[in-house]
């Protein structure tokens, strides 16, 4: 069965840390890359970072560049995502999002709410 299970979300203060991690049950996107999502409150589902099947190449949306890292541990079947420095505005239910064939697969999503 496809299924991609996150955690690691909370509640941080302002210039905390969280790892959130996302668990590829079925071992079904070792071949794929991984990518993580995030949607605030009102808002539109916004791509936040990628990492390519090898490790290589990671991506990251402008606003948390130089903050989150994207990492992935094929033994463990696990991408995970760093996040560092958080601010407010990073508040919002993290997804992890991976494509197999033509068919896009999205977990049940993590809360990270960070306060001032």
């Amino acid at each position: 069965q496809v299924q991609l299970v996150e955690s690691g979300g909370g509640l941080v203060q302002a210039g905390g840390s969280l790892r959130l991690s996302c668990v590829d049950s079925g071992r079904t996107f070792s071949r794929t890359a991984m990518s993580w999502f995030r949607q605030a409150p009102g808002k539109a589902r916004e791509f936040v970072a990628t990492i390519s099947y090898s490790g290589n190449s990671p991506s990251y949306a402008e606003s948390v560049k130089g903050r989150f890292t994207i990492s992935r541990d094929k033994a463990k079947a696990t991408a995970y995502l760093q996040m560092d420095n958080l601010k407010p505005e990073d508040t919002a239910v993290y997804y992890c999002h991976a494509i197999s064939g033509s068919t896009v697969y999205w977990g049940q999503g993590t809360q990270v709410t960070v306060s001032s």
